[in-house]
């Protein structure tokens, strides 16, 4: 078997539009870089009409009133070099000397809390801004609350439930939609050698309970249509971490958690990319700590 690896230089702002469309098309996978994306297709699907489809989605960038001016290029990969050709596009990331995220394949380092993540096709290598930030969060807000249990909803490869887990948390658990999420997890949860952390397949009502910490970096529509699930599972002393927010459309993701019952205590801007802190109205006379 043979892929299409495409790679697309895109402007931050289009990023996610981008990823959703190439998820529309049929991409398998997307890795996203610092930089660029880049997705792979099965090779039955055509070329042509995959180029078609990418230059068509400019003009609908730019009645959106987003950037338009991505590039791309289209490589036909054999089967026995994707892991080769993946392995070169990532490398370690040091997140402000507390995280390193490494693959498999690099030595873990005794002075940081090491987060091992062969990513393949799924999102979640820790390049994105998003990713590094709710690291950073889950670690502020964590030291000052109960670790009992621990959501991540839309986990990827699973990175930020691998962290919630070696930060102390006793279970975890991880839900996505994407059949890849759902295989990529577990086999990173097991690099990193835990025993704690479940993975299900399916949104976020499959996650049975309540939690300590609910995280999710996700796209604000998808996350603003699961507020009355993610306020039905939170402790009345839990925190809520939401990020994957473009700047701008953070007031309204605000507007429906407050109206959902919970109050936004913290922001963080970083690039583009808003994430925000909530906990349960009833709570806000207490002082939120930040470690």
């Amino acid at each position: 078997m043979t892929y299409y690896e495409i790679t697309i230089t895109v402007p931050n702002e289009s990023r996610d539009a981008l990823v959703n469309r190439l998820t529309g098309m049929g991409c398998l996978g997307v890795t996203d870089l610092e930089e660029r994306i880049i997705a792979y297709f099965d090779d039955k699907v055509e070329v042509v009409k995959l180029t078609e489809e990418l230059l068509a989605f400019r003009e609908v960038l730019k009645e959106s009133g987003l950037d338009p001016d991505f590039t791309f290029e289209c490589v036909n990969l054999p089967d026995k070099d994707w892991n080769e050709v993946w392995k070169k596009n990532i490398k370690p990331i040091d997140v402000a000397g507390t995280f390193l995220i490494l693959p498999s394949w690099e030595t873990e380092q005794p002075d940081r809390i090491n987060l091992v993540i062969d990513a393949g096709m799924v999102f979640g290598t820790g390049h994105h801004h998003t990713t590094q930030s709710c690291l950073l969060l889950i670690k502020r807000y964590m030291d000052h609350r109960a670790k009992d249990r621990f959501l991540d909803v839309g986990t990827g490869t699973g990175i930020l439930a691998i962290c919630a887990s070696k930060l102390g948390f006793r279970e975890v658990v991880g839900v996505d939609i994407d059949p890849l999420a759902v295989d990529a997890a577990p086999r990173n949860i097991s690099l990193n050698r835990l025993d704690n952390v479940t993975i299900r397949e399916g949104g976020i009502t499959v996650a049975e309970g309540t939690f300590d910490f609910i995280a999710a970096n996700l796209l604000s529509e998808i996350i603003i249509s699961i507020v009355p699930e993610i306020g039905a599972r939170l402790k009345d002393t839990g925190i809520v971490l939401l990020s994957g927010i473009m700047l701008g459309q953070e007031d309204e993701v605000i507007i429906r958690m407050e109206a959902g019952g919970l109050k936004c205590f913290d922001k963080v801007i970083a690039d583009i990319w808003v994430s925000l802190v909530f906990r349960p109205a009833a709570n806000t006379g207490e002082q939120a700590k930040a470690g």
